[in-house]
C-alpha cells in the first residue's frame, strides 16, 4: 500500500516540478523525504562503509539539485533518473577506491534486534556472514541488481531502464542470483529452520 502512495505523489511532483527547470525547496524536500532511505539503503548494500554511504548519499542528493533541469520525464521517471545518479556515484567510488566488497556488514548487523540474546545475536551474525560469502561470489551484475531489487526496491522495469536491459533479463537474472546464493549457502553450511 505504501508504494502506492508514493507512485501517487511522484506523479504529482513530476507533473508539478518540471513547469520550471529549476527545483524548489519544497520539491527538493518532497523528494528527499520519499527517496532517502531507498537510496542509502541501495548505497549500503554496494559499499562495505556506512559512513562513506552516508556521503555518497548526500553527493547524490547534491547532484540532483545541480542536475535537476537535465531530468526529462518524458524519457524516464524521476525515480529511475535518482537510482542511475545514485548508481554511477557508486560505479565512481569503486573505481576510484579498486573497491570489491559491495555488501555493508553494518546493513546486515541493524537487523539484529537489540532485545536479542547474546546467543542469538551469535547465530544472526554467523548467518549474516555466511550470507555475504555468498553474495561476494555473485557477479557485480547480479550484485547491483539484487541491490536495486532488494535494498532500492526498485521495480524490475525501474532496473532494466536503469541497466538498458528488458525486463525478463532482470528477472532471470535475479532469479538465478537467488538461486546461486541458496547454493552458496547450502554448500557453506546454511541450515534453514
Amino acid at each position: 500500500m505504501e508504494i502506492s502512495q508514493t507512485d501517487t505523489t511522484l506523479l504529482r511532483l513530476e507533473k508539478t516540478s518540471k513547469s520550471a527547470d529549476n527545483l524548489t525547496s519544497k520539491e527538493f524536500d518532497e523528494i528527499f523525504d520519499l527517496y532517502y532511505k531507498r537510496v542509502y539503503k541501495y548505497i549500503c548494500y554496494r559499499i562495505d562503509d556506512r559512513n562513506m554511504a552516508e556521503d555518497l548519499c548526500s553527493q547524490v542528493f547534491e547532484r540532483v539539485i545541480y542536475k535537476y533541469h537535465t531530468f526529462l520525464p518524458e524519457k524516464s521517471s524521476l525515480e529511475v533518473w535518482l537510482f542511475a545518479i545514485a548508481r554511477n556515484i557508486v560505479t565512481d567510488y569503486h573505481r576510484s577506491s579498486k573497491s570489491r566488497y559491495l555488501l555493508p556488514l553494518d546493513s546486515i548487523f541493524d537487523m539484529i534486534s537489540p532485545n536479542s540474546t547474546p546467543d542469538e545475536k551469535m547465530i544472526k551474525q554467523d548467518t549474516n556472514e555466511k550470507l555475504l560469502a555468498a553474495i561476494r561470489k555473485l557477479s557485480e551484475k547480479e550484485r547491483n541488481i539484487v541491490a536495486m531489487k532488494y535494498a532500492a526496491g526498485l521495480k524490475n522495469s525501474e532496473i532494466a531502464a536503469l541497466l538498458d536491459i528488458s525486463d525478463s533479463n532482470v528477472g532471470v537474472v535475479l532469479y538465478r542470483s537467488l538461486k546461486k546464493l541458496q547454493k552458496h549457502l547450502d554448500l557453506g553450511g546454511y541450515k534453514r529452520d
